[in-house]
């Protein structure tokens, strides 16, 4: 059975482009480490989900399909194995969001920021390391800044 693009359009608008549930686990975690932050930062490039604004560190929650990395959970052997399987018009998004990532992630560097990029898949099977790989870039940061070389 083959759906109709209006019940595609009605899925695909429902879901959500902010405070998904593994954002909101992400965010959880760090508070619970007492890790205070902002989220989704307007002023930023990509508006962050979640913002170290004092020690200039941007963290994004990508999901594995909106951001090009589906392909590793399906098994598929690379990614342009998974665009093969998608109409054209998500074939652009697709390449369209990831082209827009790596711009994104240049231009905060450019400005100074840290950026790190964590999959919605990696929040799911292992929350711990997500928060911790998080909190120890959150510290070193830190560190930088107090001594002046940050």
């Amino acid at each position: 059975m083959t759906r109709t693009p209006g019940i595609t359009h009605k899925i695909m608008s429902a879901v959500k482009s902010k405070n998904t549930q593994p954002e909101l686990a992400l965010r959880h975690a760090l508070w619970a480490r007492g890790l205070r932050y902002r989220i989704n930062v307007k002023t930023l490039p990509g508006k962050p989900d979640i913002v170290f604004t004092r020690t200039k560190l941007a963290v994004f929650c990508d999901g594995d399909f909106w951001h090009g990395h589906n392909w590793t959970i399906r098994g598929l052997p690379s990614f342009e194995a998974e665009l093969e399987q998608y109409s054209q018009f998500w074939r652009d998004k697709i390449l369209g969001n990831v082209q827009r990532d790596i711009k994104n992630t240049e231009l905060l560097e450019a400005a100074g920021w840290t950026v790190l990029r964590i999959w919605e898949s990696d929040i799911k099977t292992d929350i711990v390391r997500c928060a911790d790989m998080v909190e120890e870039q959150y510290w070193i940061k830190v560190r930088g800044n107090a001594d002046g070389s940050a």
